[in-house]
């Protein structure tokens, strides 16, 4: 954990001039307040050094899905090992962030704080089992120009695929080394399957550091693509015909610092523990969803086609289920949860997910058998003989599934849980009653 004063000297070695003291909404979204570091003068270390221990105070009742104007006051309390200098600003009386933790003026923490939120459930995990949870994400995205006052996808190249064709290429060149002095391990960059589609991939780290990660690499992404005149956008389904972007899950549990997903005794050479998290994965899915892809746009990528994982089940290395086990074993064995798109908030995604697969844990789940066959070629009345269910089609049926479940509401805790509901039944009686182009086009006779 960094100290106050190896803080003030990365601030005084850096020209630190302001600090971002970030958190995010409900949905996940980015918020700050850039505090104006005053070193050399009277008082600015004193100032500084309060600042940073015991956080700022802002009006919670302007953000969305908070507290109510009369309950305004709130903190933001750094956490200091979060630290860094934004690479996209100069370097000369530069820009630091640092991530907070939000707390009621009382001291006590905010129940309403996304990242408040996984601690918590990461806090209980660990008193319970001795546990440590582990995600390693893969967000995927589109860099967009504009053609004619119309934004398109910014290529048309495919998977894998080279300048001059992927005209990608610099610009994520850019983004590894901006996440790299941000202190990420990137381990790969690419084009996507779409026309200007992009994956950059990161290490895995503990729940909490991944989620900051997420926050983070979004944030750097759209910041570098708008320096280079194109847009970023992380939008499941921008277009029609091709495939969306997701955020598939890596993730694993170690119970009492030892890894918990291996056993090679057992079939397949995944543990009691494992097959049991898979279980519990599968049987939560449905509600799941309504976190994980949080969006009326998320359920336009959530449909049959375009390798969507839309069926509710578990595989080795079919990537036509909706969980996959990729093929490393030993500490590497990994659950990969592919529903995901990088629309989530992080830290609650991350939350539900542990919660759902702790259940089938706890409750010692058996998974049904792996479905290794292509789904995506199965006829409807073939999923439905070997009891292959599908996400729900839209927000509205995923919310629906939300309000049933009592694991992922412990979870999530009685504020984020009906704030949630509540924002999300709003944004789909908004998108129901709006009428589109595609419905003027269809019904307008001419």
């Amino acid at each position: 954990m960094t100290s106050l004063e190896m803080a003030l000297e990365y601030i005084k070695i850096n020209n630190v001039k302001f600090l971002r003291f970030q958190f995010v909404d409900i949905h996940g979204e980015p918020k700050n307040i850039a505090y104006p570091v005053k070193l050399g003068t009277a008082d600015g270390e004193e100032e500084l050094l309060g600042v940073l221990e015991n956080g700022l105070f802002f009006d919670g009742s302007s953000i969305e899905g908070f507290v109510e104007i009369e309950d305004s006051d709130m903190v933001l309390k750094p956490d200091l090992s979060t630290l860094s200098v934004l690479p996209w600003r100069p370097s000369e009386k530069s820009v630091a962030r640092i991530i907070c933790d939000v707390y009621r003026k009382n001291g006590k923490p905010f129940e309403g704080d996304p990242r408040g939120c996984l601690k918590r459930v990461l806090g209980e995990f660990k008193e319970e089992f001795k546990g440590e949870y582990f995600v390693g994400p893969e967000p995927e995205f589109f860099i967009l120009k504009n053609e004619n006052g119309k934004w398109v996808p910014g290529d048309n190249a495919g998977y894998f695929d080279l300048e001059p064709v992927d005209e990608g290429n610099d610009l994520r060149r850019n983004i590894v080394f901006a996440l790299e002095n941000l202190g990420f391990h990137v381990e790969a960059s690419h084009h996507e399957v779409a026309d200007g589609q992009h994956e950059v991939d990161f290490k895995y780290d503990n729940a909490v550091r991944t989620a900051d990660s997420v926050v983070t690499f979004k944030t750097t992404i759209k910041t570098l693509a708008k320096q280079s005149g194109s847009v970023a956008t992380f939008m499941p389904k921008p277009f029609f015909g091709i495939n969306g972007s997701g955020m598939h899950c890596n993730q694993s549990i170690w119970l009492d610092g030892k890894p918990s997903f291996y056993d090679e005794n057992n079939p397949y050479q995944l543990s009691d523990i494992c097959l049991s998290y898979i279980g519990g994965i599968l049987e939560h899915t449905k509600s799941l969803v309504s976190i994980t892809n949080p969006t009326v746009n998320s359920y336009k990528r959530l449909v049959p086609g375009y390798e969507a994982p839309v069926n509710i089940a578990w595989a080795n290395s079919n990537r036509s289920s909706i969980i996959r086990v990729p093929a490393a074993r030993g500490k590497g064995t990994r659950v990969e949860f592919r529903a995901p798109d990088p629309t989530c908030n992080p830290y609650l995604a991350f939350t539900v997910m542990l919660a759902a697969g702790l259940d089938g844990v706890r409750k010692k789940l058996i998974a049904p058998e792996p479905v290794e066959e292509n789904i995506f070629a199965m006829s409807e009345a073939q999923k439905r003989d070997a009891n292959i269910a599908s996400v729900p089609s839209n927000l509205c049926e995923a919310i629906e599934e939300l309000k049933q479940d009592k694991v992922l509401k412990k979870a999530l805790g009685d504020h984020i849980f009906n704030k949630f509901i509540e924002i999300k039944t709003q944004e789909w009686d908004s998108y129901r009653t709006a009428v589109t182009d595609w419905e003027f086009n269809k019904y307008v006779k001419f």
